[in-house]
């Protein structure tokens, strides 16, 4: 049952219908709906539609659910960088589990959130890290709103 209400969602998501996507989760099965893939689902589409409150709200309910989950933190934190709490963005992605050591996204979006808060130095630390592990982000840096206080100086 929860695979067909997952698999109808993320049709609607392909359609450009979040509306809809979310209104299939809310037909889990209550007992399911705190499944870890209809959370990180609802995490996506809520992200997707700019939600970032009720993104943060469904995040945290991951990190409740999977404390070592990476993701869960990566998304919060965007969420908390979306919302203009940059600075607390950082603190939880301070916190996270050792395994975001092993995730490029994770000092790529620490880097930007430097960059925001005005610690260009530390931005640069953090991105050349993400650069070296996955060199996509170099270019992904390149057209990066929040690094546009940096251009030329990584």
């Amino acid at each position: 049952m929860l695979q067909h209400h997952i698999n109808a969602a993320q049709g609607y998501m392909e359609l450009g219908m979040p509306d809809e996507a979310l209104a299939e989760l809310e037909r889990v099965p209550s007992g399911e709906r705190g499944s870890e893939d209809a959370v990180q689902l609802r995490v996506y589409i809520l992200m997707r539609s700019q939600r970032w409150q009720q993104a943060l709200a469904a995040c945290e309910e991951l990190r409740a659910a999977r404390p070592g989950f990476p993701l869960a933190y990566i998304h919060g934190a965007f969420c908390l960088h979306e919302l203009g709490r940059t600075a607390e963005a950082v603190a939880l992605l301070n916190r996270g589990p050792e395994s975001l050591q092993r995730e490029p996204v994770y000092f790529y979006n620490l880097g930007c959130y430097h960059a925001v808060l005005g610690d260009p130095d530390e931005a640069k630390k953090c991105l050349r890290t993400s650069f070296g592990m996955d060199g996509k982000f170099r270019e992904v840096a390149r057209h990066d709103p929040d690094l546009s206080g940096l251009s030329g100086r990584f």
